[in-house]
């Protein structure tokens, strides 16, 4: 999923002072279930916005917060706010960037003011309660040949043909030593596997044409079949 985080109340603060009507929108796609966009957040958001204004003796705030399915989805954006934000100059956005672009594209005339920093492409792990970057989104998917560990993501160096000479007992050199060397990584999970024909394949350097921005995809129109 997209990892996200909500931005410095401060900031938030900063880019909303200006503005006296404001919807919060949630987004109940990758943010809400991070716990960092749904609705739950935005209704918390309003709350604070609220309780700012009021200590710094400032006019009362009309603000409303609701949350959508999806705001990078075109349609449901649009359907689902179309209603509502004609009453507001400003939107607050607890979406991804992509959300924030979506409103931004369907809604030219309003602001659209961004409350979170889009991260990565990662795993949760709810037990330890941490996010870990998993997936670059580079176009050619290499899994595999290498034992489903990304070496473009999980490799600090995104090396394509096994470990460099900074790795030492398994560790990266980079970051001091802490993270694991993808490389290792992948060798073992090969090796359990008895897959180590993989870990030995020459790949050529990458591509980088499939990883252009921006991308698109889908939308080719369809081939007519010719009359016989």
């Amino acid at each position: 999923m997209i990892i996200a985080q909500q931005k410095p109340l401060k900031e938030i603060f900063e880019m909303a002072k200006n503005f006296k009507r404001l919807l919060i929108v949630g987004c109940d796609g990758c943010t809400s279930i991070i716990q960092v966009g749904g609705e739950k957040q935005a209704q918390v958001l309003k709350s604070l916005l609220e309780m700012e204004r009021r200590l710094k003796g400032k006019k009362k705030l009309t603000i409303e917060a609701s949350s959508i399915l999806r705001q990078c989805d075109r349609d449901i954006a649009s359907t689902s706010l179309r209603s509502s934000v004609k009453d507001y100059p400003a939107v607050i956005s607890l979406a991804c960037g992509v959300g924030v672009q979506t409103l931004a594209e369907q809604f030219p005339d309003k602001i659209i003011i961004p409350a979170v920093d889009t991260k990565f492409i990662g795993m949760h792990d709810t037990e330890a309660g941490k996010f870990y970057e998993m997936c670059r989104a580079c176009g050619d998917c290499i899994l595999f040949e290498t034992g489903g560990i990304c070496p473009i993501t999980r490799c600090a160096k995104s090396l394509l043909n096994g470990p460099c000479g900074g790795q030492a007992k398994g560790k990266c050199e980079v970051g001091e030593g802490k993270n694991d060397c993808a490389w290792i990584l992948i060798y073992n999970r090969l090796k359990e596997r008895n897959k180590l024909d993989l870990f030995t394949k020459f790949r050529l350097p990458r591509d980088y044409r499939v990883s252009e921005h921006p991308r698109e995809l889908g939308g080719e129109p369809e081939e007519k079949e010719e009359k016989a």
